[in-house]
């Protein structure tokens, strides 16, 4: 039997749940993997503050093996593998980087520190012959990253779409289901403990841009960096935006996508309508899905929790045994730098449909001046619909275009007479 000693870097509610399950699943671990686990070092804060929290958790972590002292874990000759909960960019991925020098495996599930820090991280793994795991990055629960690491390795990915921030997808959900303004509908998931109280980092669409960089870098074989993802938030979506997106037939999700053309690769996280029928638009509540397509493979979506204690925990204690089990580390195939790859050539001019709604003034001639604007930019309109005028005189008309180039959308946009309308929201489409 294989004896493996770990070291926690944070005890939270993620490092409590690895805590739980290793303790669980024990006896199983060694039946099935004949791996003995046993958590020898944990870094906390405050060492009375986490004694009480765990407590409160019902979590028996032994006062010995906490430290504040993070060199405790990362230099401890005796710790095999070094487990990482403490989220943010620093001084998590310092620590990561001293345990990667002594040699140590590496497992977490922090994709701002990885996806910043990941071409030093792995290098330093290379150099010691370490492991770097990180499934639990993206997804929680979902196994996306071995599925690209290795079921899809000799396949030639062209595009991935998913739902990966669980926050946004429960809040857009309720303001679907129910109408529900998107500050309420926020107060409530804070309340329930699915958004944090600073929400920025869901809800304007950074969590989710991090993992992007994460993804498209694994499904494309080349870095792409989080700096090359466009992004847009879902707090200036309206109730408005999303009931008239059903009518025509959509269902609205924040999507992150990348897709890759030859050397052409667009990265964007941003709200998306999908049709109804789409398998993501199906995706509810905090669930999470990545819809991958590639050559071989042609369309597979993976499902489940993308966040919480326990599904995150699963994914971790997953990557445990595989770190404890395999005879050497595995690393992606792909050259990974702290640069983009210099082979692809990014866009910011992609070609999808669009959503856009106009206030106008309800006057005769009005729409053969917005069509004009269109046609000057070779946007092909696909369908219309006005809605009767408001207390202010104007009138929603909103648009459906063709597909049509980003660019160009925005062109035909500005050339527009603020005199008779405004712009009120632009949301792209994916069929």
């Amino acid at each position: 039997m294989k004896q493996v000693s770990i070291g926690f870097l944070g005890c939270g509610n993620i490092g409590g749940g690895v805590w739980r399950l290793l303790s669980e699943m024990h006896d199983e671990l060694v039946l099935r993997h004949g791996i003995d686990v046993c958590v020898r070092r944990v870094l906390v804060k405050d060492i009375p503050e986490a004694l009480a929290l765990n407590a409160g958790k019902g979590l028996d972590v032994p006062r010995e093996i906490l430290t504040e002292k993070a060199g405790d874990v990362t230099g401890d000759p005796q710790v095999d593998i070094v487990c990482e909960f403490m989220g943010g960019e620093q001084p998590a991925a310092r620590f990561m980087l001293d345990a990667l020098e002594n040699g140590k495996t590496v497992i977490t599930a922090n994709k701002v520190a990885l996806a910043l820090n990941w071409a030093q991280l792995q290098a330093a793994a290379e150099r010691t012959g370490a492991g770097l795991w990180y499934e639990a990055s993206v997804g929680g629960v979902i196994p996306v990253i071995r599925v690209l690491n290795t079921n899809l390795e000799a396949d030639r990915i062209d595009r991935v779409m998913g739902i990966i921030n669980g926050t946004t997808n429960y809040i857009l959900t309720r303001m679907s289901q129910e109408g529900r303004d998107y500050a309420e509908v926020l107060e409530e998931a804070q309340k329930l403990g699915l958004a944090e109280p600073n929400p920025e980092a869901d809800v304007e669409g950074m969590d989710a841009a991090y993992k992007l960089s994460i993804l498209a870098s694994l499904a494309f074989h080349g870095r792409v960096t989080y700096q090359k993802v466009y992004r847009e938030g879902i707090s200036s979506i309206s109730a408005m935006d999303i009931a008239f997106g059903r009518e025509m037939g959509y269902t609205l999700k924040l999507l992150a996508i990348a897709k890759k053309d030859g050397n052409v690769v667009e990265v964007r996280v941003h709200p998306t309508f999908l049709p109804h029928a789409h398998p993501l638009a199906r995706v509810d509540g905090s669930l999470n899905a990545i819809f991958i397509h590639g050559a071989y493979c042609r369309d597979m979506m993976l499902q489940g929790r993308g966040a919480g204690d326990m599904p995150t925990a699963s994914a971790i204690c997953g990557d445990i045994v595989s770190a404890a089990s395999g005879d050497r580390p595995f690393y992606p195939s792909f050259r990974n730098t702290v640069e983009d790859d210099p082979s692809f050539e990014f866009t910011n001019d992609w070609t999808t449909r669009y959503y856009i709604r106009l206030s106008a003034v309800d006057e005769a001639g009005v729409l053969t001046r917005l069509a004009a604007c269109f046609s000057q930019e070779n946007v092909s309109i696909a369908s219309m619909m006005q809605k009767t005028a408001a207390k202010d005189g104007l009138v929603q008309l909103v648009f459906i275009t063709h597909p049509a180039s980003e660019q160009a959308v925005r062109r035909a946009i500005g050339h527009m007479d603020g005199k008779i309308c405004r712009l009120e929201r632009m949301i792209r489409v994916e069929e």
